[in-house]
């Protein structure tokens, strides 16, 4: 038996393609195929079977994709109420995949219906867990309704022992979230690989004897997720179709000035140094840069399905375009190039500072708020004395919110910092970026406070 790893950094997920040299099962894929297919055509595999572990919540399935595509078996839970046809599984079935023998467990906690899979080629065993046992967490269950919480919680508790017993102390681990993916409950490890012994000797989950002392640590310590998360799981019920990747023509000049004139989001993919210094009034800034948190905050910052323009190289452009597909974002338009005056000459350009935690000392007058754009629970922890918080995925809910005056806007890192920096420039305010880590703000000189809200 031989896994391999497919991994979606942007969303921190993996998908995985599990062999025996001969044929294939596919676990988790997501909506863009073409990348566990070329892990088969250079492994030499036929992929005959596909398997989901859930319902995903986070992205976009590309199982039925995939199984259509290789008139491949396409194993999703039987009680999933799916509008398409697929091969019911059950728990204690079990699947022949070739040489490897797959076994459902029925694990719900993450999902009602989340199942994982135990494989085994006589020799050694893999355990492909989804959502349920994670490296050093579980997945988190609040995603189903709020009143399904306890129980789901509850369910993870139980549901991650069951897990552990179908399987020996040295197989394989192989999860499908916990690699930065907001379905985490907490933070994982940083593990990249794991076996149940290691997991059983360290996960809170199998180590807290206490069920109702996990429930509620469990839930404490929820944050917030994507509000696109709404829109993933009732796509997969319904069965996506494939996802178009393709670079649309360039806009001309005349229609994307139209369309900054009109209001429409117009995406500067650039970096976010490159943005502040030069850009289209009225466009916004998410940069791309290595994918890494681009596309958890357009989709969860961005009003849901309004039309979208993204600017940008057309390297950047082909990612950017590639990762929405897996979140259900099709088909974007595009402006293809990196010179703001070139790409609509007759458009009204826009800058703002950037500074850093010595900027702020230095250029800060009384008068000024900083706006820190980070989660609650992240503000709740630190933060600047006297700071405003507007957490970024709120910000367009909230605008009326922001005291009125200049803005130094701050996050962790400066990525959360530069998008809301440039929708509140956008929105007709004063704006510094604060394009520094939060870590160096104390060290910097700048007062903070530790205390509890």
């Amino acid at each position: 038996m031989e896994v391999i790893v497919i991994e979606t950094p942007p969303l921190g997920d993996r998908s995985y393609l599990v062999h025996d040299g001969s044929v294939a099962l596919a676990i988790d894929p997501q909506r863009d195929t073409d990348r566990i297919e070329a892990a088969a055509r250079d492994a030499g595999v036929t992929i005959t079977h596909v398997a989901e572990t859930h319902l995903h919540n986070d992205y976009i399935t590309g199982g039925l994709i995939l199984a259509r595509a290789h008139g491949a078996s396409y194993l999703v839970n039987a009680a999933d109420p799916v509008a398409f046809e697929r091969t019911p599984v059950t728990d204690g079935q079990t699947v022949r995949v070739g040489a490897l023998t797959v076994k459902v467990v029925a694990t719900p906690g993450h999902t009602h219906t989340h199942m994982s899979y135990v494989v085994d080629d006589g020799g050694k065993q893999a355990v492909f867990s989804g959502g349920s046992l994670l490296y050093g967490s579980v997945g988190r269950t609040d995603l189903v309704a709020e009143a399904d919480t306890v129980g789901l919680t509850r369910d993870q508790y139980a549901s991650v022992r069951r897990l552990v017993a179908e399987a020996g102390h040295d197989a394989a681990l192989f999860p499908t979230h916990g690699f930065g993916s907001f379905c985490s409950s907490g933070p994982a490890t940083g593990a990249r690989a794991s076996t149940i012994g290691e997991q059983l000797a360290a996960n809170h989950a199998l180590t807290d004897p206490d069920e109702d002392h996990f429930v509620r640590q469990l839930i404490a310590n929820l944050t917030d997720h994507p509000s696109y998360y709404a829109h993933m799981s009732p796509a997969n019920i319904r069965g996506p179709g494939p996802a178009d990747l393709a670079v649309p023509e360039s806009l001309d000049a005349a229609e994307l000035t139209r369309r900054l004139d009109d209001g429409e989001w117009v995406v500067d993919l650039r970096r976010r140094v490159a943005f502040a210094s030069s850009h289209l009034k009225g466009s916004v800034s998410f940069e791309y840069g290595s994918g890494s948190s681009f596309t958890t905050y357009l989709g969860w910052v961005l009003p849901w399905g309004e039309p979208l323009t993204l600017v940008g190289s057309r390297e950047d452009l082909e990612n950017a375009i590639r990762d929405l597909s897996r979140i259900g974002i099709e088909s974007p338009d595009a402006a293809v190039g990196t010179d703001p005056h070139a790409l609509a000459p007759q458009a009204a350009l826009a800058s703002y500072p950037r500074v850093g935690w010595d900027g702020v000392l230095a250029g800060r007058a009384a008068g000024d708020t900083v706006l820190d754009v980070r989660r609650a629970d992240e503000f709740a922890a630190s933060r600047v004395v006297g700071a405003v918080n507007v957490p970024l995925h709120e910000l367009l809910l909230r605008l009326d919110d922001v005291p009125a005056g200049k803005l130094w806007v701050h996050c962790t890192s400066g990525y959360r910092a530069g998008v809301a920096a440039s929708l509140l420039q956008r929105a007709g305010r004063d704006v510094v970026h604060i394009d520094a880590r939060f870590s160096a703000a104390g060290p910097a000189g700048i007062a903070l406070d530790t205390a509890a809200a």
